[in-house]
């Protein structure tokens, strides 16, 4: 007997649009970490993302490098994310794979576009980024992780990646990153990790309640 191959679902085409911010992640195939130290894959990341806000006009508001993903926070005033994202991951994939001597990719097939359509889901991802290594265990407070832009913004490293003025960390430093630094609760963590995988940020929502984990306006 023959199993009918079932096909796979197309993948949404990506919203252009330069009203808004998005929030995009994209992780190493295979969930594997980059096969190079991380101040050699930082230096990488940071050059191409240089070219593409020099190329493509890319605005960046934050950028977060993991072990085996990044998280970047970004608006478009030419409403070319494609064109950017295409850019920047070619070009960093064929750098960290020819350097780190790897036969596959290094990117996975998919990352995540999400538009943040209301100040609160900005700051939402933008803490949610910046909070990342503390989760991941890697750091004890936000500030202290080297491969963020919040670690060069607070000039405790050189920042070669070009940044839109940060007006929620420098309307009070350090407020911002005591709020930063307090920790929301799981299912409030969870619930903006799923929202950024939607192409809106959207709420998730609760099993047992069906009512939104977020309500609208709130801020973790």
């Amino acid at each position: 007997m023959h199993l009918q191959q079932v096909p796979s679902m197309p993948r949404a085409r990506a919203i252009l649009q330069s009203k808004y911010p998005y929030n995009i992640s994209g992780r190493c195939i295979n969930r594997e970490w980059f096969n190079l130290p991380m101040p050699q894959v930082w230096d990488v990341f940071s050059e191409e993302l240089y070219l593409t806000v020099i190329n493509h006009n890319l605005l960046i508001h934050s950028f977060v490098l993991m072990n085996n993903h990044f998280h970047l926070l970004a608006s478009t005033p030419d409403a070319n994310i494609s064109q950017c994202m295409y850019r920047l991951l070619k070009n960093v994939s064929l750098r960290l794979t020819q350097a780190g001597n790897r036969i596959n990719q290094t990117f996975a097939g998919r990352h995540y576009k999400t538009i943040l359509d209301h100040p609160s889901y900005y700051l939402n991802a933008y803490k949610y980024n910046y909070r990342n290594p503390v989760q991941a265990c890697m750091a004890e407070r936000v500030e202290d992780y080297p491969y963020s832009t919040l670690h060069g913004l607070l000039g405790r490293s050189k920042l070669l990646i070009p940044l839109a003025f940060d007006d929620t960390l420098f309307d009070n430093i350090d407020d911002t990153l005591s709020w930063l630094n307090q920790k929301p609760s799981d299912q409030q963590n969870e619930a903006v990790r799923w929202a950024l995988k939607r192409q809106y940020f959207k709420s998730k929502k609760d099993k047992l309640t069906n009512s939104s984990v977020l309500f609208d306006g709130e801020i973790i």
